[in-house]
């Protein structure tokens, strides 16, 4: 009987035929948009750190960075990004006066050492979707808050967050009625809660003036030019603020630099050189030689003894020149 088997010739084998081969090809995925962020500070240093940090994310864009509010404005306006970080105290124009003009062109984070609950009441009435305080976060919640905010997530650090709830606890107007059964004195007497112990919150006190006068928000530019003529309405610092609360030590005596200043605040806040430096973007080393300068112009030999004379709890800090 022959053999049955085919014998093989060597060549190869045409591929089966596929069954979808008549559809067309699915087009590619467009490659994901980065999120446009545009940088506004008046602190050199702070710009670049903050431009380094989130452009390192494969994200988000720094399209641009600003010395000012009416750069902030004029760089806005020019790129239309999806998030403008922008601080408060700058020469020219300021954060505040330029914010009412910003968030008609993307959602604003104020970014900041400034930790006044004014200034943090007024940035949120003039549409700011955010308030991250220098020295409060760590730079993965910076990156997370930047990416939040364009979706109309909040974020704000422990200083901005306390501002808020004073300001809520504080605030005489009626509030609208609660859902019915909410709220009444007689579901929480059936439960044995009494009013008639001594409560444990005290009466507010009125709120201090504000360091600034707050206008009413202005209508919108139909120019960089007319943003140029706005005038600042935030002055001062804390530190010189005497209006109804005491005198602040004299701080020009100890005739320290403006960078030497920012680091005693943050000493005096607490925080440890490692966070220093993250919060001013120098090495820890840059920090103690700042340190070290500090100490020997405030006549200290200790972090405690340093920040006492610089708030005003040593004897003496409430002394003039001389």
């Amino acid at each position: 009987m022959p053999d049955q088997t085919p014998h093989s010739t060597g060549a190869p084998q045409p591929p089966p035929h596929h069954p979808f081969a008549d559809l067309p090809l699915p087009h590619p995925a467009p490659p994901a948009r980065r999120l446009r962020v545009v940088v506004a500070d008046d602190n050199p240093v702070v710009r670049a750190g903050l431009t380094a940090l989130l452009s390192g994310r494969p994200d988000i864009e720094v399209v641009a960075e600003a010395a000012d509010g009416r750069q902030a404005y004029e760089a806005a306006h020019r790129h239309r990004p999806d998030v403008v970080l922008l601080d408060v105290r700058m020469p020219g124009v300021d954060g505040i006066s330029a914010l009412p003009y910003l968030v008609q062109i993307a959602p604003v984070m104020m970014l900041t050492y400034s930790r006044e609950s004014e200034i943090v009441h007024e940035a949120l009435r003039r549409g700011a979707g955010g308030y991250l305080v220098h020295g409060e976060f760590m730079a993965d919640q910076l990156v997370d808050a930047v990416r939040d905010i364009r979706e109309g997530r909040a974020h704000f650090t422990p200083t901005a967050a306390g501002a808020l709830l004073a300001q809520l606890r504080q605030d005489r107007a009626p509030a609208p009625p609660l859902p019915e059964g909410l709220g009444q004195s007689s579901s929480a007497t059936a439960y044995g809660i009494s009013t008639s112990g001594q409560s444990y919150m005290q009466p507010q006190q009125p709120a201090p003036p504000a360091p600034f006068e707050v206008s009413q928000a202005p209508s919108p530019p139909t120019s960089p030019e007319m943003l140029s003529q706005m005038q600042p309405h935030v002055g001062q610092s804390s530190s010189e603020w005497t209006s109804g609360r005491p005198a602040a030590p004299d701080r020009s005596r100890f005739q320290l630099s403006t960078r030497e200043a920012e680091i005693m605040d943050l000493i005096a806040s607490g925080m440890n050189n490692q966070q220093i430096a993250a919060t001013c973007f120098i090495s820890e080393k840059t920090v103690k030689n700042h340190i070290n300068r500090i100490f020997a112009k405030l006549h200290s030999t200790s972090r405690s003894e340093a920040a006492a004379k610089w708030i005003g709890t040593a004897p003496g800090s409430h002394r003039g020149r001389g």
